[in-house]
């Protein structure tokens, strides 16, 4: 007898409806098609035993299993569930017709247990659009598929609760989450707030800029001047997600087995790899793509600490992803694209000993070692990060001062006002939502400005020694402190204040050569 189960194979953040053909009869035997991986493949002994841990029979006849599309590769051991219930349908222990109702994933545990599974939303996401009556699923994944409405999300902890839902003699309540309810409602809690730092007036100042107008930031100061403290409190100012960038963050994460019973992810993440990372943990991919870490910092930070620490190959692979916000994954079978439009935020410290341009403690480190300290950031990378801020220590009076500092709540209510105005801007354009995300061509058209703004930037230009990718990202910077002040056109004094934030990296290797 030949019966259909249905389940999902991840593509990148997306899912394909997988088809579980199977067929039980004829002499005895195994056998598995379709481009199975060996998790895949090892299924036969954890369905073979959970099946008959739950006092269901093992069919004596032979047992054919087609995964379809068979030019597709299967992998994990998320196919177990749907091929046991395949198994149990095409022996007669189950109606063919609900098997056919439902999209089914999961993995068994030989007592017939499921675990969890990856990918559960944009399998679920998909299922709703093949007008799927439901989809049946372990416990720990429910929350997570049931952010897709119009979808019955079924959990079930193990192999008989599924088996006897199909056959009707369980009842299963589906699982309902009101997305938009908690969305909104954890959007405003956050461990961190501005008001915590003492000082830091001018460094906060960029990191707004940079909010506002989702700028690259470099901060660069000796050790303990708080650039990790700040960097930390940088999402409290930025907007809030969107319904939409939230499902595409937790789509991610739903992929990458990250979300933790999270049902969906309501804040900007945050993610600080450690510099040991390898540039396929940072990127992306392995022998079975999965989204690296700047995936995963989508719509979010990217928080690199101690740059030059990190190896120059990792860091030159994020020159391609900072133009393009987007990471393409290509192997011999297949090849996945992964959004990775992150805020970039980077620190370091002025050179070896930390102490180059301290006020108070003296550089031991000799020019040549300096030299090579700063030498181990690229100038072509340097040019993709719009502001440059040095970060100094503050003094003893500042740290001990009673006055209250600005919170982040009132920082971030001038960002959101400064990305309204961006919004209404750039509406007639689908991929562009931020000042930093303008091509050259609008650069040109939006950013103008007038006679003593384009004196500055001739200086500028020929006294630093700019290239024409800093010119454009001055002119961005411009256009971000202008919406902050709510001011229409660019004027020559936010001119300078985004030439301020471009001369630090030419400052420091010019002093040092």
């Amino acid at each position: 007898m030949l019966v259909k189960a249905f389940g999902g194979a991840i593509y990148g953040i997306d899912a394909l409806i997988v088809e579980i053909e199977v067929d039980v009869g004829g002499t005895f035997g195994y056998s598995i098609v379709g481009l199975p991986d060996n998790a895949v493949k090892e299924s036969r002994e954890r369905v073979l035993t959970a099946i008959k841990n739950n006092k269901y029979n093992y069919p004596k006849g032979k047992i054919v299993i087609n995964l379809a599309p068979a030019d597709l590769k299967k992998e994990g051991s998320a196919y177990d569930l749907p091929i046991a219930i395949g198994i149990l349908g095409a022996s007669g222990q189950i109606p063919a017709e609900p098997i056919a109702q439902y999209l089914i994933m999961g993995e068994l545990s030989l007592d017939g247990t499921l675990r969890p599974i990856k990918g559960a939303l944009p399998i679920a996401i998909e299922a709703r659009k093949r007008k799927f009556k439901g989809f049946i699923l372990p416990k720990e994944n429910a929350e997570e598929a049931a952010v897709v409405d119009n979808l019955d999300v079924i959990p079930v902890s193990n192999l008989y609760e599924a088996v006897e839902f199909l056959r009707g003699n369980l009842k299963i309540t589906p699982v309902e989450y009101n997305t938009r309810y908690l969305f909104e409602k954890e959007q405003g809690v956050f461990p961190y707030d501005f008001s915590d730092v003492k000082g830091q007036e001018t460094v906060k100042r960029a990191l707004e800029v940079a909010a506002a107008g989702g700028h690259n930031i470099l901060m660069i100061g000796p050790p303990g001047a708080g650039k990790t403290m700040l960097a930390k409190r940088l999402p409290t100012i930025m907007p809030p997600l969107s319904l939409y960038e939230a499902l595409e963050t937790t789509k991610i994460y739903s992929v990458a087995g990250r979300l933790n019973k999270k049902g969906l992810i309501s804040q900007r993440p945050f993610r600080s790899p450690h510099h040991t990372i390898s540039d396929v943990a940072l990127i992306g991919g392995g022998t079975y793509p999965r989204p690296g870490e700047i995936s995963l910092a989508h719509n979010g930070v990217l928080f690199l600490d101690e740059l030059p620490e990190f190896k120059r190959s990792v860091l030159e692979v994020l020159r391609q992803p900072l133009e393009e916000r987007k990471v393409t994954i290509s192997r011999a079978r297949i090849s996945v694209e992964y959004p990775a439009n992150f805020l970039f935020v980077a620190s370091m410290n002025p050179c070896p000993c930390g102490n180059f341009n301290h006020p108070d403690k003296k550089c031991v480190c000799s020019p040549g070692a300096i030299q090579r300290y700063l030498g181990k950031i690229s100038e072509p990378l340097l040019d993709r990060i719009d502001i440059h801020i040095e970060v100094t220590p503050i003094k003893f009076e500042q740290r001990v001062s009673n006055i209250k500092s600005e919170s982040s709540e009132e920082i971030r209510k001038r960002v959101i006002k400064a990305r309204e105005l961006q919004q209404e801007r750039f509406k007639e354009y689908k991929h562009i939502h931020s000042n930093a995300m303008m091509p050259p061509a609008m650069v040109q058209k939006i950013c103008t400005t007038d006679a003593d703004g384009q004196l500055l930037l001739k200086i500028a230009m020929e006294k630093l020694g700019l290239s024409a990718r800093a010119y454009d990202k001055i002119l961005k910077v411009s256009r971000t402190i202008a919406d902050l002040a709510g001011e229409e056109n660019i004027k020559s004094h936010h001119i300078a204040e985004a030439i301020q934030y471009r001369t630090l990296d030419k400052d420091y290797w010019n002093r040092n050569k």
